[in-house]
């Protein structure tokens, strides 16, 4: 999901045009247009045409849920209301794909920051928190490094309602830590047992330093009153146009201590904001 790049499809496109089936809803060009527009407004994402077939799969469960018969209908009845559903909306279209340690390099740069002040405070923002392997990975990058009794704080934040309360009950299926070490499961982890059984739950001191919250980027409403040492912002930035990403770095900037530091994904590079950041490793930038 990046930038607009092709044209929409025909206002008039029948339910069979894409895919060569039949739909059970009828989804024309126009209806995608306003999916494009209400998910930008709402979320900053910049809908790439190529994503009919996903738009519409998602959010087709959205009309079954509310009754609706047809995109034209459930979005006129959500553009005159500013209730829950909108949540849902976001919800649906929104990608979350995350891992124990994903770019393993990030959390060993981390831990080498950490060493240079071992005796903290630290106050660490994650804002694509995700179904939560990513700030469970920081915190026990932190404890690892620095021990349980260090001063620390994480800030986890999504605009995914879902995926949040699924980070903060910290349940995962024990096959989809395959990556960790024995030693970290042992640790970190608590196995299930009877109808528990091939689940695993995160031990309470590795929840602790923890604050789960809601955060809308690209709103200017962020609740944090104290500037952070560290940010991770990892695969959010793609998908956001320029001038958002540009927003959005602003923003970040303004929460981050002077020589903070910015870790990023992998495809996204912000050479064009030199004036805010200087790319200090790979993905890892510094807050001037």
């Amino acid at each position: 999901m990046r930038a607009r790049a092709s044209s929409p499809l025909p206002a008039q496109a029948s339910p069979q045009d894409e895919g060569g089936q039949g739909r059970e809803f009828a989804w024309t060009g126009a209806d995608f247009s306003r999916v494009q527009a209400l998910i930008y407004q709402r979320a900053g994402i910049s809908l790439h045409d190529g994503k009919h077939a996903m738009v519409y799969s998602r959010l087709s469960r959205r009309l079954r849920e509310t009754g609706h018969t047809s995109f034209n209908d459930y979005l006129g009845w959500l553009e005159g209301h500013d209730g829950p559903e909108w949540q849902e909306f976001v919800n649906a279209l929104t990608t979350n794909l995350t891992a124990f340690f994903r770019e393993q390099h990030h959390f060993e740069i981390l831990a080498s920051l950490l060493r240079m002040r071992a005796a903290g405070p630290w106050s660490i923002w994650c804002n694509a928190a995700s179904t939560g392997e990513e700030p469970y990975s920081i915190v026990m990058t932190v404890q690892e490094t620095l021990g349980a009794s260090v001063p620390f704080k994480l800030a986890a934040s999504d605009i995914d309602s879902r995926v949040l309360a699924t980070a903060s009950r910290g349940v995962y299926r024990l096959d989809s830590l395959k990556g960790l070490s024995q030693e970290r499961l042992q640790r970190f982890f608590l196995r299930g047992k009877g109808a528990n059984e091939g689940l695993v739950r995160v031990k309470p001191e590795l929840r602790k330093p923890i604050d789960f919250l809601s955060v809308n980027l690209i709103r200017d409403d962020w609740p944090f009153r104290e500037p952070f040492d560290v940010v991770f912002c990892r695969n959010v930035m793609i998908y956001f146009d320029a001038p958002t990403q540009r927003r959005v770095l602003e923003r970040i900037h303004r929460v981050l201590k002077p020589g903070g530091m910015l870790f990023v994904g992998h495809a996204e590079n912000f050479s064009d904001s030199r004036d805010l950041f200087a790319l200090r490793g790979k993905t890892v930038y510094e807050r001037l």
